[in-house]
């Protein structure tokens, strides 16, 4: 076996769990306090931002991300990046559609 042992894994502690678990509580309570107010066409950006936040924070700590291989932050990203060109081509044809017709 060669000087790097392929079974090690990166232990985390509760401490780090519960802080997680708080960020996400303080982020749930943060879209609930967000969607009372008007925003005018900011709603949705601030509430994505939000999710997209706490999204960040569940793939990072709890499928263990962070402490992962780099082969697994690639699958990851390049996941991230496959959801946002399906996002872009759906807008792309959505806004399209009535080209003509303004």
């Amino acid at each position: 076996m060669s000087g790097h042992n392929q079974l090690a894994h990166h232990i985390v502690g509760p401490r780090v769990y519960v802080v997680i678990l708080f960020a996400l509580l303080a982020g749930t309570g943060l879209t609930v306090w967000a969607s009372f107010i008007d925003l005018g066409v900011w709603n949705p950006v601030i509430a994505l931002a939000i999710a997209t936040t706490k999204a960040v924070l569940v793939v990072l700590y709890f499928m263990h991300v962070r402490y992962s291989s780099k082969l697994t932050v690639l699958t990851v990203g390049a996941g991230i990046f496959m959801f946002l060109t399906l996002i872009s081509l759906t807008l792309a044809d959505y806004i399209s559609r009535a080209w003509g017709n303004w």
